[in-house]
């Protein structure tokens, strides 16, 4: 199996994503100013928080539990970024390097949870589902352990784009059209989407109380 085969695997996703969130988490606690053990803590829960979820909801033990895989990756991830030296880049720079790995990870994420799914038969909805917390569940972790609000509940279209990802790869799959170049197209209309609602500050219609006037 070569490496574009392995796009077409769960495991190719999955490896994407680990890297792509472990990167984020990675980001967010050099902007938040942690010590070395909080980075590594939130990288950890940001890189394997949603498979965890995603596995708990199949009934199987969490693969991270069983296969080093993810271990090594987030750890070489980690080494790799700290070697590069990304701690020391401007706080723009870190922002714009934290959307785009969120960005990757969100996608790739999303469609290693539906393909999941796929495999075990599941409904539209079960599909769409192990495919949005997959995809949401270490973002979730993530924010909530730095106090932040997560970008789920307010911010970018961040679920939307995981549902409408999932849901694609049901339907390429249930019309046989799950091929190489499909999955690749929608991972880059996916990523693509999510950067395009962040820089241009697009987002889901706000439900607000109305405030009543003051009696007269």
């Amino acid at each position: 199996m070569n490496w574009m085969d392995l796009l077409l695997d769960l495991d190719g996703y999955s490896i994407i994503g680990t890297v792509a969130f472990a990167v984020s988490g990675y980001l967010l606690g050099v902007r938040k100013h942690l010590d070395l053990l909080g980075v590594v803590i939130v990288t950890l829960l940001t890189a394997i928080g949603g498979g965890i979820i995603r596995d708990m909801l199949v009934g199987r033990m969490p693969m991270v539990f069983l296969d080093n895989t993810n271990l090594v990756v987030i750890a070489l991830t980690v080494l790799l970024a700290w070697l590069v030296r990304l701690h020391k880049r401007e706080n723009e720079v870190l922002t714009t390097l934290f959307i785009i790995a969120d960005s990757i990870g969100l996608v790739a994420f999303s469609l290693a949870g539906a393909k999941l799914g796929v495999e075990f038969h599941l409904n539209a909805f079960g599909v769409i589902l192990l495919g949005f917390v997959t995809a949401v569940g270490g973002g979730i972790v993530r924010d909530m352990m730095v106090n932040d609000v997560p970008f789920i509940l307010h911010k970018d279209f961040y679920g939307t784009v995981s549902i409408v990802v999932a849901a694609l790869l049901f339907l390429l799959s249930r019309f046989g059209w799950d091929h190489l170049l499909a999955v690749q197209l929608v991972f880059v209309a996916g990523v693509a989407l999510r950067l395009l609602a962040h820089w241009g500050e697009l987002s889901l219609p706000k439900l607000a109380a109305q405030r009543k006037g003051r009696d007269n």
